[in-house]
């Protein structure tokens, strides 16, 4: 807030009153140059605080993916698994059963240091380009984490009917059929997942080279 005070000593004519008038201006001028300094090397600091701090989230979750392709591979061969065991079943249903492995779990993303930068305002600070830039890989993770999420109900969807069938003596053909054509809807998703995940690692790595100066 900026106080403006009136002259001590009385204006004779209007050369003074100009004179007057010129340097309260001036003094605003000044003042509102060294607010707006103040508040822009403010933004800037929020805005590179916000920057280093979404960066090392990233390089966190990339770091991450050699995890994410092996607990992938591991589902994905189960549910081979499980396929080869139904179609025996299918064939046979008399034959000695076995077991089947219905289970999905994948790391997920951080994204509190985005979701920060947001509330916050970071983001404006920033460059179009560069809000773009953190925003497209930030959506791609929540994309997969969204497919992911869906893998998992289908798996649900799966489990239960394998639940259904506890405490009877076998699993007979049409059952197996029915539990057959769930799995391979998960196989489905966790092969959309696994695709997303890949084009996320790439995508990370075109991200990362970008930003090596810091």
């Amino acid at each position: 807030m900026f106080d403006v005070h009136p002259p001590n000593a009385s204006i004779h004519g209007w050369r003074d009153f100009f004179i007057h008038m010129a340097t309260i201006t001036i003094g605003l001028l000044i003042a509102l140059g060294l607010e707006g300094t103040v508040e822009w090397f403010h933004h800037r600091h929020v805005m590179h605080q916000a920057e280093k701090s979404m960066l090392a989230e990233i390089k966190a979750n990339a770091a991450g993916m050699q995890v994410r392709f092996k607990e992938l591979q591991t589902h994905q061969e189960e549910l081979r698994q499980d396929i080869d065991f139904l179609n025996r079943v299918i064939a046979d249903p008399k034959m000695d059963h076995g077991s089947l492995s219905l289970k999905f779990d994948i790391n997920g993303f951080d994204n509190v240091s985005w979701a920060t930068a947001q509330s916050t305002g970071a983001v404006a600070y920033m460059s179009y380009a560069e809000a773009r830039e953190y925003s497209d890989i930030y959506s791609e993770q929540a994309e997969i984490d969204l497919q992911a999420r869906q893998a998992v109900r289908d798996m649900s969807v799966a489990l239960g009917a394998v639940l259904d069938l506890k405490g009877q003596p076998s699993l007979d053909a049409q059952d197996a059929r029915l539990l057959k054509q769930q799995i391979q809807t998960l196989q489905g998703q966790l092969f959309l997942v696994n695709s997303l995940v890949h084009s996320m690692d790439k995508s990370y790595q075109v991200f990362l080279s970008r930003h090596q100066r810091y």
